[in-house]
């Protein structure tokens, strides 16, 4: 059967033959109605499948025209484009429409068909596929939150740092940023890295006033960020050596005298018990002894007996005594910190040299708040201020006492040891043989750094007869090659050579050289022993035509400098004690 108007093949087109076999449950290969004349042959064969055409199309066409309506525009074809001989948008004329221009606007029925059908497949296999478990079922149920994107999470706040200048002792400084809760050990050991310094963990950080005349050591747990905002714009930071800042833990009898120091319990005087006293928080160490004391306000100063505990300073209205009646409060540990004094006698009158201060944290620039007093000696003095720091940090400074030693115990023995200047690591070696070996017979010791001073002579007075490049005589060599060590100190008073050695820590054999200013050809050795300065003369000698060093009148000679530090480094011969630590500037 073909319909008038349209080509057979219309009908048999499968888009088409799909339409009709969801909308009829009879097959529709041979439709028949009126306008649609079907050869006699297919009539006779299938009378019992004849439907109404005409009233099946007008169906659809209504359905078509509503969809149209809704949509405002034209039905596509299965290419995507518009069917020829309307515009998009136009609304077909109701009774004028021919057979063909209805079949062809039915045509996109067949589309909606294939779209249910391709739905249909895919929820066909989406279905047919093994359930796979979710890993993250509480990312997916409608109360959870939902997952975190990168950028979805906003960044933290960066860690603030600030700019921190410091300087040094022969006046360079430099610029470092620093971290809000970088502590003073943590500075210390980035300026030692940068300055190519030896790290024998005694460097330290000073606090300097130089407009109230006032210093002191940073503790290595305090945060330089935090000591920087109450310091006044003139204040500076100093990077410089001290060996006394811990050196109260080994050998705490000598800073504590037993007539400075009384306990509430008995005590057995021993070195531990001591240092056990002033850690322990349940115990009550007492400081006493007389001071001299400024007035708040006034230039007088005034000699009162004072003692300090654990609650503050507190002297003495009535002579000796001290009841709570007699005793007044001077300072507080919590809220202040303890400085020494540079300059006081030329700054506030002090009658002595062995001043200290304490100073109120909210205190920057009034000199008039200061707590100012003075010892009779710098035993004394060291006593006070060691006190101090004791019962204000307690474990706090036993813990950055330990730090150091718990690190270099964890060190492997097969790294490479970091470097020192202690009294252990110079011996005199004896390389003469096969093998080296260490000498430990002082004299042969002696000998032997004669020897090579002799024959070191030799080898230079040979090189330069055979015309080597030798910018010296090594005469005149010997006379200047000290001045590359770091423990010598050029032309400086002896003043300032005590200020240096006071600076740095009185410790044991802490030492420096210096041109003498009585003898252009001399040198001076400055010591310290029981926290006192001594000075040693180096004065040159002759023998058989060679110039010599000795500090004993030529008793022990040496052919330079650098030869006679290193023999008292091991041996203490004429001096009170061995030279174990140098005095050291170093720029930044």
């Amino acid at each position: 059967m073909a319909l008038a108007g349209g080509p057979d093949s219309f009908l048999h087109h499968p888009y088409y033959q799909d339409q009709v076999e969801q909308t009829s449950p009879r097959r529709p290969g041979n439709l028949a109605g009126p306008g649609f004349p079907a050869p006699p042959d297919r009539l006779a064969n299938h009378q019992e499948d004849d439907v109404d055409l005409e009233t099946l199309v007008n169906d659809m066409d209504a359905s078509l025209e509503s969809l149209c309506a809704a949509a405002e525009t034209a039905p596509l074809l299965r290419n995507g484009q518009h069917p020829r001989g309307r515009p998009p948008g136009a609304r077909p004329l109701q009774g004028q429409v021919a057979p063909r221009q209805r079949l062809q606007r039915s045509q996109p029925m067949h589309i909606l068909a294939v779209r249910r059908l391709h739905q249909g497949d895919q929820q066909l296999r989406t279905s047919s596929l093994p359930a796979i478990p979710n890993p993250f079922p509480e990312l997916c149920g409608p109360g959870s939150p939902p997952a975190l994107t990168p950028g979805s999470v906003p960044p933290g706040p960066a860690a603030a740092k600030q700019d921190v200048k410091v300087f040094s002792e022969d006046g360079t400084s430099k610029v470092v940023e620093i971290l809000a809760d970088t502590t003073a050990r943590d500075l210390c050991q980035l300026l030692v890295y940068r300055s190519h310094c030896v790290d024998d963990n005694s460097w330290t950080l000073v606090e300097h006033h130089p407009h109230l005349g006032l210093e002191r050591c940073l503790e290595d747990h305090e945060l330089v960020v935090q000591v920087e905002s109450t310091m006044a714009s003139e204040s500076q930071f100093l990077f410089r050596k001290n060996y006394a800042k811990y050196e109260f833990f080994k050998n705490p009898t000598n800073f504590f005298p037993e007539q400075m120091v009384t306990w509430c319990q008995q005590s057995n005087g021993s070195q531990t018990q001591l240092l056990q006293n002033f850690l322990n928080s349940s115990s009550c160490p007492e400081i006493q002894g007389f001071l001299h004391v400024k007035e708040l306000g006034r230039k007088s100063w005034k000699k009162l007996y004072v003692c300090l505990r654990r609650s503050g300073l507190y002297c003495s209205t009535k002579g000796a005594s001290k009841e709570p009646r007699h005793l007044q409060l001077l300072a507080d540990l919590e809220d202040s910190r303890i400085f020494s004094l540079v300059a006081g006698r030329k700054q506030y009158g002090a009658p002595t040299d062995y001043g200290f201060c304490i100073k109120p944290n909210r205190v920057r620039n009034e000199a008039k708040e200061l707590r100012l007093l003075c010892a009779e000696d710098e035993q004394s003095r060291t006593c006070w201020m060691t006190a101090f720091r004791l019962l204000k940090y307690g474990m706090l400074l036993y813990q950055n006492y330990r730090i150091p030693q718990q690190r270099k115990a964890m060190l492997s023995p097969f790294s490479t040891p970091v470097r020192s200047v202690s009294e252990n690591s110079l011996v005199a070696m004896d390389f003469s043989g096969q093998t080296g070996r260490v000498i430990e017979n002082p004299a042969e010791a002696q000998s032997a750094a004669l020897e090579e001073g002799h024959a070191w002579r030799k080898r230079s007075t040979r090189m330069n007869i055979l015309g080597s490049q030798s910018p010296l005589h090594p005469s005149t060599l010997s006379t200047v090659i000290h001045r590359t060590q770091h423990w010598f100190h050029g032309r400086i008073s002896r003043e300032e050579s005590h200020r240096i050695i006071k600076q740095q820590g009185l410790v044991d054999g802490l030492f420096l050289l210096r041109d003498s200013q009585s003898n252009p050809k001399a040198f001076v050795l400055t010591l310290c022993h029981h926290q006192k300065i001594k000075n040693f003369q180096i004065l040159p000698c002759e023998d058989d035509g060679q110039t010599f060093f000795s500090l004993d009148d030529g008793n022990t000679k040496f052919s330079d400098l650098i030869q006679l530090v290193d023999f008292y480094q091991l041996n203490k011969g004429v001096l009170p004690c061995r030279l174990k630590h140098h005095c050291i500037r170093v720029a930044l």
